[in-house]
Parts: structure tokens; C-alpha cells; sequence
């Protein structure tokens, strides 16, 4: 007699406490040696050994990319249910966002469904995923077709309160240069041409587009080489800015304004512009049955679950692009009060916290939980992926466009 859901749940939640010791020593370890986009190699190593060693066949530098991994344990035929990790750290802050949580959470769960791998159908993958903090490694491995045999994916995300469906704006990255022509600032500025004031314009001209846009629209940039003295005029200029709405395709309206924007900018200095558009983080869908599913399954374990507030202010994530592709989720646990911002010192210190670890570990059981869900109950699984056939767009225009530039 096969045991039941309910006994399946027990004991991936056993098994986890049995080897959390080990995960949060793996959190603690690369909380303490925090590597940036596309630089994680000891992070990826900890994980895909980790998987390695507890019978998943592991492929290393999936998509091209060197710190990518996946991990993958199949048995019959059922669904693929994939376990997203992250463990990026932020510049000059380490893991402010507690990308070692998301990883070490998300091996906690496919260990877990390892130990009940005989008693239950399908494949369970656990991918590890570098460079969410800009660097798009989902964007470039979605280019490569990684996720699109999955069934479903999830993972979790650290915060101030525990959310299901909290979404995310998209983004696209855009990067300027202008080129003009150097000379003497003050013997001979008449022979120049500024491409500092075609940059500086470019920013002018944005802030002037801002009162007819949507309210969910957040445009926001940087110079990032304005010259290099003073008294020579600046013969290059460049900045780099974030284009963000609440759905993508108008995140490219947007973006075609900001464009404008730039080439009006340049067009006044008497300078020439170039663009990069970078990468492309979709807005994040959260299929409503595995959010469910994964309330009802943390909030079991203790975790206080509450819906978005009206006006919730959220951010980008290429887990956007990911849940365009496979009913997903990104839910968030709490490991610190409110108040407490993300990519703080703050944020850093609460990811190794104990209030850090129990969030962990809960999440590394109700992800398993409910994996279980999933693999014993064909008909949630089944739910799951008709709402995501009703909730996404598959002909919007912005499908048709590139993620990114290889």
C-alpha cells in the first residue's frame, strides 16, 4: 500500500530536519564568501556537490553560462517539478537580497524529494540559476530552452512578511553612449561638441516624459561616464538606465520613448547616440494553485501568510521570465520586521540570523511539501497548468522580441 500524501509530507519534513544542520551550515558558508553575478563558482559548487552527492546527476555550466547548474533526479514517467536557486551576492553588500537562503532552501527541498524518490512519479530538477542581481541568468537560460519541459517551478525569497502572489514590475536594462568632440573648455569650446549635455539632456528629457505615464511606470538611471577633466569638453558620455511598468509590453512602450528621449538629447548637443538594450526581465505570473498549495503547507509549519497590500511595492526579477514559460512561483518568507529594506547592511545581517535559518528551513519543507502535492494528485498539477494556459498572453508582441543579446 503506497503511503499517503499526508505520510509523504511527514517525512520529507523529517528528513529536512534530520540534515538541516548541513543546509544551514551551506547558507552560513556562502553568506560568508559572497560572490557576485556570473562570479559564484564556489556557490555553485557547494550546491551541485551537494546535489551530487545525494544521488541527483549534476550538469555544470548549463546554457553557456559557468556558474549555471542543473541537478536532476528522474525515475518514472509524471511531472517535472523544478527547484529554482539562486546565490548571487550584491556589490559591497554580500547577500543583502539572501540569495544564500533561496539556494540552500531550494537544495533543501530536492534532498528532501530524494528521500522519497521511489514512492513518487516524475522528475524532480533542481536548477541553479546565477546573476538574478541584473545579470538576467534566467533570461539567458530561458533563451536556451532550460525550462521549457518543466511542469512547474519554484522557489522563495526572503522579506518582511510572508506573500504568495506578490508580483513584479518589468524591467529592461538600456545602456547610452554619446560620442561628440573633444577641445579646449576654455580656449577653443566653439570647436566641441559636448556628448556630457547630450547625456545630461537625455536625463532632462526623461524626467519631463514622467508626468504622462502610467503610475506603475519607474524609470530610473545613472551616468556612468560623464568626461575626464574639466577643462576639456567631453568627447563621450554614457548612462545606464532601468525601464520599468507592470507588464511588459508596455515596459517596451516605454522604453521606445526613453529612447527618444536619448536620440532628442543627442540630436541637441550636436552629438550621435548609441543604445544597448540589454535584457529583458518580464513580470512575474504566480500561478494561483501552487500558491496555494504553498500557503497552506508553510502556513502549517508556522509561517503567518498574508496577501499583497493594495499599492504593494515590488521590484524585477527574471523568475518573471521563467513563470512566463511554467506555471510557477516566487513567494516570499519572512526573516526580518518591517521596515527592514532589501540590499541593506540590515537585510545582510538578517540572512544569517536565526530568524534567517528557521525561514530556511521552513521553506526548503513547504517547497517539498509541495512537490508532493504535485507528484501524488495529477489533478492539481493539471489545475495548475490550465490556469496558467488562461493567465498568459502567448501572443503579445513583446514575445517576439529577443530576451537578450548573446
Amino acid at each position: 500500500m503506497s503511503p499517503s500524501t499526508a505520510e509523504l509530507k511527514e517525512r520529507v519534513c523529517d528528513y529536512i530536519d534530520e540534515i538541516a544542520p548541513q543546509l544551514l551550515q551551506i547558507s552560513h558558508t556562502i553568506h560568508a564568501n559572497p560572490e557576485i553575478s556570473f562570479a559564484e563558482f564556489e556557490s555553485m559548487k557547494l550546491l551541485a556537490d551537494t546535489a551530487e552527492a545525494f544521488g541527483y546527476a549534476v550538469q555544470r555550466g548549463v546554457a553557456g553560462l559557468e556558474t549555471a547548474f542543473m541537478a536532476v533526479s528522474a525515475r518514472t514517467q509524471g511531472p517535472t517539478i523544478a527547484f529554482i536557486a539562486e546565490y548571487d551576492a550584491l556589490p559591497g553588500l554580500g547577500h543583502a537580497c539572501g540569495h544564500n537562503i533561496i539556494g540552500t532552501a531550494a537544495t533543501g527541498a530536492a534532498l528532501a524529494m530524494q528521500a522519497i524518490r521511489h514512492e513518487v512519479p516524475g522528475t524532480i530538477k533542481l536548477i541553479g540559476t546565477p546573476a538574478e542581481e541584473g545579470g538576467g541568468g534566467k533570461v539567458i537560460m530561458a533563451e536556451y530552452g532550460v525550462f521549457d519541459d518543466l511542469d512547474a517551478a519554484m522557489m522563495i525569497h526572503p522579506g518582511t512578511k510572508a506573500m504568495t502572489t506578490r508580483t513584479t514590475l518589468a524591467s529592461n536594462k538600456v545602456k547610452f553612449e554619446f560620442f561628440g568632440k573633444s577641445a579646449h573648455a576654455a580656449a577653443i569650446p566653439e570647436l566641441g561638441i559636448n556628448a556630457l549635455d547630450a547625456c545630461i539632456q537625455t536625463y532632462n528629457n526623461i524626467n519631463a516624459l514622467r508626468q504622462h505615464l502610467r503610475p506603475d511606470v519607474r524609470i530610473h538611471g545613472i551616468i556612468t561616464h560623464g568626461g575626464d577633466a574639466a577643462n576639456v569638453v567631453p568627447a563621450y558620455a554614457a548612462a545606464l538606465f532601468s525601464v520599468r511598468a507592470a507588464d511588459s509590453d508596455y515596459s517596451f512602450e516605454v522604453l521606445e520613448k526613453v529612447i527618444r528621449c536619448a536620440e532628442a538629447g543627442a540630436l541637441a548637443a550636436g552629438a550621435t547616440m548609441k543604445y544597448e538594450h540589454s535584457m529583458h526581465y518580464a513580470q512575474r505570473l504566480a500561478n494561483p494553485t501552487l500558491a496555494r498549495l504553498f500557503g497552506e503547507n508553510i502556513g502549517s509549519l508556522g509561517e503567518d501568510v498574508q496577501e499583497p497590500a493594495p499599492g504593494e511595492k515590488m521590484g524585477s526579477s527574471d523568475m518573471g521570465n521563467v513563470s512566463q514559460i511554467v506555471p510557477s512561483i516566487h513567494p516570499y518568507v519572512t526573516i526580518a520586521p518591517p521596515g527592514t529594506g532589501g540590499h541593506t547592511p540590515e537585510f545582510a545581517q538578517a540572512s544569517i540570523s536565526s530568524w534567517g535559518d528557521q525561514a530556511l528551513i521552513r521553506s526548503a519543507k513547504a517547497m517539498a511539501m509541495t512537490a508532493v502535492d504535485l507528484m501524488t494528485q495529477p489533478q492539481l498539477m493539471q489545475q495548475a497548468k490550465d490556469e496558467f494556459s488562461d493567465m498568459v498572453d502567448f501572443d503579445a508582441p513583446w514575445r517576439k522580441r529577443r530576451f537578450f543579446h548573446k
